[in-house]
C-alpha cells in the first residue's frame, strides 16, 4: 500500500503567504514613496531661496502680527527651483502657521552671478486673504 504524500509547505500556507507578500510589497512601496518625498522636500527646504524667504517672512512685523509667534513652516513646500551654475530661478509656495492662524509665502526669485534676488515675495493670510508685499516692507527689490 502506498502512503499518501504530505502536502507541501506552500500548499498548506498559501492563504497566509499571498496576503502577507502583498502587504509586504505595499509597505516597501510606501516606505520608498516616503523616502522620495522627504528627499525632495528636504532639498527644497535646504535651498537658498527657501531659507532667504523664511528669514524675511519670520522677520516681518506683518507676518508676526497675522500669525503670532512662533511661526512654523509647513512640510509640503510646492513649486520648483532650477539652478545651473551661477544662474537659476525659483518659484515657491511656502505654507506657514502660528498660534493666530495660517498663511502662505509666495516666492519668485532669480539667481544671477551667484546671488539670489527676489522679484516677488508676498505673504497671504489664509483667514483674511490679506496680502503683504515683504519686499516693500524691507525696502529693497
Amino acid at each position: 500500500m502506498e502512503t499518501p504524500l504530505e502536502p507541501s509547505w506552500f500548499s498548506r500556507n498559501w492563504k497566509w503567504l499571498v496576503p502577507g507578500g502583498c502587504l509586504s510589497a505595499l509597505v516597501v512601496f510606501g516606505a520608498f514613496f516616503a523616502l522620495v518625498l522627504s528627499i525632495v522636500f528636504g532639498s527644497m527646504k535646504a535651498s537658498d531661496p527657501y531659507r532667504l524667504a523664511m528669514d524675511r517672512a519670520t522677520g516681518s512685523p506683518a507676518v508676526t502680527q497675522a500669525l503670532g509667534t512662533p511661526i512654523k513652516a509647513g512640510f509640503f513646500v510646492s513649486g520648483n527651483i532650477s539652478v545651473d551654475g551661477a544662474s537659476g530661478s525659483a518659484d515657491l509656495e511656502i505654507p506657514l502657521s502660528g498660534p493666530k492662524g495660517k498663511g502662505t509665502v509666495y516666492v519668485e526669485a532669480k539667481k544671477a552671478v551667484g546671488q539670489w534676488t527676489f522679484s516677488r515675495l508676498v505673504f497671504e493670510a489664509v483667514e483674511t486673504r490679506q496680502r503683504f508685499d515683504l519686499l516693500e516692507q524691507i525696502g529693497d527689490r
